[in-house]
């Protein structure tokens, strides 16, 4: 039986529901910085205002150090309201884009025997970046991708994102890694993982966000142009 329109949009829902899991612990690695500095700077704080006697200039410091330490928390709290595909935003260009996801995935590749390498090109700030609208969406998409061939991997190799030919293309292929027989013991361990991003589920989820992906055996090509 063909899936419906409606049953398309869930398989689509649970592979975001999926990829938010697997960013979370960096997510919440970003949160509970400012939370132990500024647990830290409070406790200095009330040190200093119990002693004798009390020095009003250091005590003034520590509350402007506590100020800046929980509008970092604010922040990172307001940033995950930037996941929600209903929420408006100014769009994101694509080195921004590639940046943010290899920094939420880096550290899952490194424990699972992979390495994740962003081409030089992206990796360079540049000023005049055109911004492409649905930064959530494009978010998903790319994390989607990286995903996949996580999944897909069985052997140590080197995840590679890359500009496309084009400036809204964005190309993630797989290349042999080299010297990665730790990284084999590290692959032999690494846990099963039920829900496997395949290519079914990402070209759902690339058809629900409105966007045309390519998927080949050892790369992904996507594309941060609405269809």
């Amino acid at each position: 039986m063909k899936a419906s329109p409606s049953a398309r949009s869930w398989i689509a829902a649970g592979v975001r529901h999926e990829l938010l899991m697997r960013a979370l612990p960096a997510l919440r690695h970003e949160m509970a910085g400012p939370v132990s500095l500024l647990r830290m700077t409070l406790l200095m704080l009330k040190r200093q205002a119990g002693a004798d006697p009390v020095d009003g200039s250091a005590c003034v410091q520590r509350v402007d150090q506590a100020s800046d330490q929980l509008a970092m928390l604010v922040d990172s709290v307001r940033a995950l309201r930037d996941w929600e595909l209903a929420t408006a935003d100014e769009g994101l260009a694509r080195g921004e884009l590639v940046r943010q996801c290899a920094g939420l995935m880096r550290a899952a590749f490194d424990l699972n025997g992979l390495s994740l390498e962003i081409d030089e090109r992206l990796d360079a700030a540049a000023q005049n970046e055109e911004r492409w609208p649905d930064g959530a969406a494009l978010r998903y998409l790319l994390l989607g991708a990286l995903g996949h061939l996580h999944d897909q991997t069985e052997e140590p190799v080197l995840v590679r994102i890359e500009p496309g030919d084009e400036p809204h293309l964005v190309r993630v292929r797989v290349a042999p890694k080299p010297d990665g027989r730790e990284d084999a013991e590290l692959m032999q361990h690494r846990a099963p993982r039920s829900l496997a991003i395949d290519a079914v589920c990402l070209q759902s989820l690339a058809d629900d966000l409105g966007r045309t992906i390519t998927i080949g055996r050892d790369e992904v090509v996507l594309s941060l142009k609405a269809d």
